[in-house]
């Protein structure tokens, strides 16, 4: 049950105005400096950029892909934005700025700005035990393996060492996996469960998870998994809304961003839709599980998405947090959102498959550039980079740095490891020497 907010002391409202202007003054003062210095700048050599002309028109030409549509943008100005391909080989329609894609993983930003603004708001708090709102949680063990006198191994159940937290959720120390990461005990208690089976919504996905041992203390590790299905769930019950509902009303639709959504309802909608090569076989799969759950909707990586749409969505965060004049999160709340939370001091380790990467630390929701890394030389980007990707190929990048964003979408499997630095690695070569690296 939802403890009702305390009402706001009268007597110390205007106070409290004063005090918020002059917060968002000097925010907005502080804003004016770096955007003009960011405008100082220079744009990207447009020869260099047609060596990402070249690059994916190779592999279209060379079977590798069936399509991609590329932006990048500075100033909030589109400086390439081009199509490649066709969005099915089965129907040879071409790629289109409209196009639409599974962005998988590329929900979490979206899903983790949408909780951002319920914290903002002061309807959840990072410190909140996730059983206040789903109270399933509040029996959730944790998994510990251990090795029996005769040498086999036995899984125990521990008591957590606090309560999984809303910032368990939004920084992936929860403790819930996904089925394919982590030990043995691990894959198979996921699979066991047959979470994905039969019909089910978040409410219900949100009780199956809750029913599983947790990988890790929650804490303790980063571990990449369903913990922000379950902080879509969390938005449900303090929105009374579902989470497209609500994504919707709050961030979807005042972005402008009308292509968005869980599930497509259109003939127009369908025609438009991406679809990987036919021997990219787990795409493939993916696909057909997410139209066999039309109630799932997976605020980890169920959204569709166009580069029109989410490009939009990457300038509101190199606003930090604004666009068009409206306001999504405060200065404070955006900063929250967008630091890294799990590094020196955080008691934090990262687990075997750390996907924010070398020399990125992890906010809440989007991967945070802290340092240039271990690779000599560094990879391309700046300090203060944010990013993100998904298992489906689609990719963004923010550099407040440049004042840039860069949006890549398409859809593969089994070359985006290969696509996605190479795609970096042309952005960041169309500048200077000194403005590639960090």
């Amino acid at each position: 049950m939802l403890t009702p907010m305390p009402p706001r002391d009268a007597a110390r409202a205007p106070a409290m105005t004063t005090t918020r202007r002059t917060f968002l003054a000097g925010a907005a003062l502080l804003a004016g400096t770096v955007r003009a210095r960011a405008n100082a700048i220079p744009a990207p050599s447009p020869d260099q950029l047609e060596r990402i002309t070249a690059f994916f028109a190779n592999e279209v030409a060379t079977h590798r892909l069936p399509g991609a549509v590329i932006l990048v943008q500075q100033h909030g100005k589109p400086l390439y934005l081009k199509t490649f391909g066709v969005c099915d080989v089965r129907t040879g329609l071409a790629m289109t700025p409209d196009t639409i894609f599974a962005i998988h993983s590329m929900t979490k930003p979206i899903t983790s700005l949408g909780a951002m603004m319920l914290i903002d708001a002061g309807k959840l708090a990072l410190a909140d035990p996730v059983s206040n709102y789903i109270p399933s949680f509040a029996s959730t063990k944790v998994g510990v393996e251990v090795t029996n006198p005769d040498g086999t191994l036995a899984l125990e159940m521990v008591p957590p060492i606090h309560p999984v937290t809303i910032r368990d959720l939004m920084r992936h120390t929860s403790g819930i996996s996904y089925d394919y990461i982590g030990a043995k005990w691990v894959e198979q208690a996921y699979h066991n469960a047959m979470i994905f089976a039969g019909p089910f919504d978040n409410r219900e996905f949100a009780e199956r998870i809750a029913a599983l041992p947790l990988a890790r203390q929650p804490g303790t590790i980063w571990r990449y998994g369903h913990s922000t299905d379950v902080l879509g769930r969390v938005i449900e019950v303090i929105s009374g809304q579902t989470l497209y509902e609500y994504l919707k009303q709050n961030v979807l639709d005042p972005l402008g961003m009308t292509s968005t959504k869980f599930q497509l309802t259109t003939h127009d909608e369908f025609k438009r839709m991406a679809r990987p090569l036919p021997n990219d076989t787990i795409l493939l799969d993916a696909e057909r599980d997410r139209l066999a759950h039309p109630e799932w909707e997976s605020g980890g990586g169920g959204l569709l998405s166009t580069i029109t749409d989410y490009g939009r969505f990457a300038q509101m965060l190199l606003n930090g947090g604004e666009l068009d004049g409206k306001r999504y999160l405060s200065p404070a709340a955006f900063k929250d959102m967008t630091t890294d939370h799990i590094g020196p001091g955080s008691g934090v380790d990262r687990d075997y498959f750390y996907f924010p990467g070398d020399g990125f630390g992890y906010g809440y929701g989007l991967a945070v550039r802290t340092d240039p890394g271990n690779a000599k030389p560094p990879p391309p980007g700046s300090i203060g980079e944010l990013k993100w990707d998904s298992g489906s190929g689609t990719y963004f990048g923010v550099d407040p740095k440049l004042d840039m964003i860069y949006v890549m979408m398409q859809q593969t499997q089994s070359e985006r490891g290969r696509i996605t630095p190479a795609f970096k690695a042309l952005v960041y070569d169309a500048y200077p020497p000194e403005l590639r690296r960090p």
